[in-house]
């Protein structure tokens, strides 16, 4: 069976204990043997990818320009999209399940597209939206990102 893939989306520029959980979540996914989708820049971003990488985690980032080289030190395989805030879309898209961890109105808009488009969201200290089903722990969002992957597919 191919792997999930999650999204973690989340702000640029977060508040602590959004980092210590997006870290959490990163490490957690890559347990799990889950590629982890991010906007492959820094914040929540980063965080996660940083954890997943420290468990031997594949990470993915569309990144919103053109340089490859503009990705954060985790990101395992950069792709550079042009897009700008467009690519929001792309990092929903690429996902079976999203986890977002706060929120800036990047992250709202990453919700939204998801809601939209049928992708299950999970959030942690995030917006209160009808549709995200929120959780207090890493762990606990790792795994229900993961039985709403399974459901959707099934």
């Amino acid at each position: 069976m191919a792997p999930a893939y999650v999204a973690v989306v989340g702000p640029g520029e977060p508040a602590a204990a959004e980092l210590e959980h997006a870290e959490a979540i990163g490490r957690e996914l890559a347990r799990a043997g889950v590629v982890l989708v991010t906007g492959g820049l820094g914040g929540v971003m980063s965080a996660a990818c940083r954890g997943a990488a420290s468990a031997g985690g594949l990470t993915v980032g569309l990144l919103p320009g053109q340089d490859r080289k503009a990705a954060n030190e985790w990101v395992t395989v950069a792709l550079p999209t042009g897009l700008g805030e467009l690519r929001n879309g792309l990092v929903v898209r690429a996902a079976d399940a999203v986890i977002a961890v706060g929120g800036a109105y990047g992250t709202l808009s990453e919700i939204a597209l998801a809601l939209r488009t049928g992708v299950p969201v999970v959030g942690v200290r995030t917006w209160e939206i009808d549709g995200v089903e929120e959780v207090t722990s890493a762990e606990r969002a790792v795994q229900r990102a993961l039985e709403l992957a399974v459901q959707r597919a099934s």
